[in-house]
């Protein structure tokens, strides 16, 4: 059966790079647009070509789901070792899959340090722009904070710009 499903895999391995490596790049767009302030309306381009593209990894990782339940495994990274390695044990060539395969894995890792970078920017940003909406519109913040014996209390931390 491997010797069927084979150059499947091989192709969607093929597709699963080039998804990856559309979406660092697409999340290193993002990263420069947060570190230069772009325009809000882009940024939500960029989120929404983010998601298109998270959209169709997860479908090439379900149809590489697919092809290894045929040899009854499952999409983790063992299971893909094993089915490469059950190929190799029919006479297959797996070195342009398990080299797909490992460009794949890197390419994730950096996918996942640059997200979880962008989500942090976001949420600076998203806290310093309610921190001046507030200022601006004369709310006062608290901020809480721990006494000497632990416990905790609010303090009214009183920046306005404008008092209405």
């Amino acid at each position: 059966m491997i010797n069927k499903t084979y150059p499947i895999a091989e192709k969607l391995l093929k597709t699963g790079l080039n998804l990856s490596s559309k979406l660092l790049n697409q999340l290193t767009i993002e990263a420069e647009s947060l570190k230069h302030h772009t325009d809000s309306k882009i940024i939500s381009a960029i989120a929404l070509n983010k998601k298109e593209t998270v959209s169709q990894l997860d479908q090439f990782s379900k149809q590489m789901g697919q092809v290894l339940a045929t040899e009854k495994l499952q999409m983790t990274p063992s299971g893909i070792e094993t089915y490469f390695q059950k190929a190799k044990a029919v006479n297959l060539n797996i070195n342009n899959s398990t080299s797909l395969w490992q460009e794949i894995l890197s390419i994730s890792k950096q996918c996942k340090f640059l997200n979880e970078k962008n989500g942090a920017s976001i949420k600076l940003l998203a806290q310093h722009t309610q921190r001046s909406l507030q200022i601006i519109k004369g709310k006062s913040q608290q901020a809480t904070t721990y006494s000497r014996d632990g416990s905790t209390y609010s303090e009214r931390l009183s920046h306005t710009l404008v008092s209405v």
